[in-house]
């Protein structure tokens, strides 16, 4: 199955890479509807300013300086690219070939320690295929492997999906932690065991932190030449995590790294929660909670921000029984940030259905007794607001100036099913939209003898 594998990556080809461009180029793209991502309205006949790989300026009324490359955008609407939530992406190719599949490690010793970084696959196929619907940058994330017994992934980072071999924005940007129906399997069986679990390694990571006068400013800190996490310091015998990993989740209880928790019941959300009372500094983050819902006055007075699965809304487990696509809808309400995520839902491949997902929550506002999200704030629900809670919203996910310049044109409104994009810019950089899907179209799209077998001909 490998070698087949193989053959149809090479058979398919991969997407060509960024066209070449001046470092210092000056890009005007005028006259579209511009979304900024940040959640407020879309201007008409706005323009939006490129210099140097960033936003310079996006809204109405904008001078274009002389010598700038100039793209008609009229008709079109111009918003920032779509900011993957929640993903896999760059991770695996073919979920049951072990070879393509990186998200897991159920052999390794190492648990917290694991950054999925090197892992990543900018050439991985879904990659193009994502790009060329919009998405330009992803949150992605490790995940248990099956048979481990630990409830620790890893560390994620959030990548660029540009057609070159550097994609890592930025490395170990969150600890990830399963609780839960999957936390309880993999810590022994009960949830009570996987909340052991987890609060005995924090503490553990407590034991090996450094005194205070260690962390003082302008002392090691948590870098690496930082003697308390190069074995220096004595440990206990009866640890259960390695030195590595429990000097991986030292930045957690620090704050200085986020921790990402995947729960889904209310009842789970309350303890996780209730976890700032022991390790107060903790900056945790919420992914899935389906019955987030159900406690969101709680989760706003914590201020912890919840990346949720917008189509969630059928019980499909028992810790989703009060599941609904009003989940959303309801905790934004409550004061909660929320953005969309795609936790087990084909994460590392069709990223790019966020904004059918974005679309359906607007639609839900139309729907009596339902609640969804305006338009303006189920947009920035795929590209402000994944960023502003990963901690990069002063760097992606809006066009506000000083961004990096991820710029999509779309032929219509890009939450609607039928719009196309018709260009994309990460870093500044104009990217191919060609990809496997696209090159299998025009392949076959009108076959002639002589490329292909006489199978393929019609007759």
């Amino acid at each position: 199955m490998r070698r087949l594998f193989l053959a149809l990556i090479v058979a398919l080809g991969l997407a060509a890479p960024a066209a070449a461009q001046d470092a210092g180029a000056t890009i005007a793209i005028t006259g579209g509807r511009v979304v900024i991502g940040d959640g407020s309205a879309p201007i008409d006949g706005g323009t939006v300013l490129i210099r140097a790989g960033r936003v310079v300026a996006a809204g109405a009324g904008v001078p274009v300086p002389a010598g700038a490359t100039m793209v008609d955008a009229r008709g079109k609407w111009v918003t920032p690219g779509i900011v993957a939530g929640f993903s896999r992406l760059g991770l695996l190719e073919v979920d049951a070939v072990d070879e393509t599949n990186d998200v897991g490690a159920p052999g390794s010793p190492f648990n917290a320690a694991i950054d999925v970084a090197p892992a990543v696959n900018p050439m991985a196929l879904a990659i193009a295929v994502n790009r060329a619907a919009g998405v330009t940058r992803a949150i992605v994330s490790p995940g248990v492997g099956r048979g481990q017994r630990t409830i620790f992934a890893g560390q994620g980072a959030v990548i660029d999906l540009g057609a070159d071999m550097e994609p890592v924005t930025q490395p170990r940007a969150f600890q990830f932690v399963e609780l839960g129906e999957e936390g309880a399997e993999h810590a022994g069986g009960s949830r009570a065991a996987a909340h052991v679990m987890l609060r005995n390694a924090l503490r553990e990571a407590r034991d090996l932190r450094p005194p205070a006068a260690a962390r003082r400013p302008g002392g090691p800190g948590l870098s690496p030449d930082n003697p308390y996490l190069q074995g220096t310091t004595a440990r206990s015998d009866d640890v259960l995590l390695t030195r590595f990993d429990a000097a991986a989740l030292v930045p957690v209880l620090e704050g200085a790294q986020q921790l990402f928790v995947h729960v889904e019941r209310a009842s789970d959300i309350v303890q996780v929660l209730a976890l700032k009372e022991e390790f107060p500094r903790l900056r945790l983050v919420l992914v899935g909670a389906a019955e987030g819902w159900r406690v969101a006055d709680r989760i706003a007075a914590a201020g912890v921000p919840v990346l949720a699965n917008a189509l969630t809304n059928l019980p499909a487990s028992f810790e989703q029984l009060a599941a609904t696509q009003s989940n959303i809808g309801r905790m934004r309400a409550a004061g909660v940030r929320v953005a969309i995520g795609m936790l087990n839902d084909e994460d590392g491949r069709n990223i790019r259905v966020e904004t059918q997902y974005a679309g359906n929550l607007v639609a839900l506002t139309r729907v009596p007794g339902a609640m969804g999200l305006d338009w303006n704030s189920a947009f920035a629900a795929i590209s402000g607001g994944p960023a502003e809670i990963v901690g990069l919203d002063d760097e992606i996910g809006t066009l506000r100036p000083g961004r990096r310049a991820d710029v999509v044109i779309w032929d219509g409104d890009p939450l609607e099913l039928m719009s196309g994009v018709e260009a994309v810019w990460i870093d500044g950089v104009p990217q191919s939209l060609a990809n496997h899907q696209t090159e299998l179209r025009d392949r076959y799209r009108q076959p002639r003898e002589g490329a292909l077998p006489h199978a393929y001909i019609r007759r």
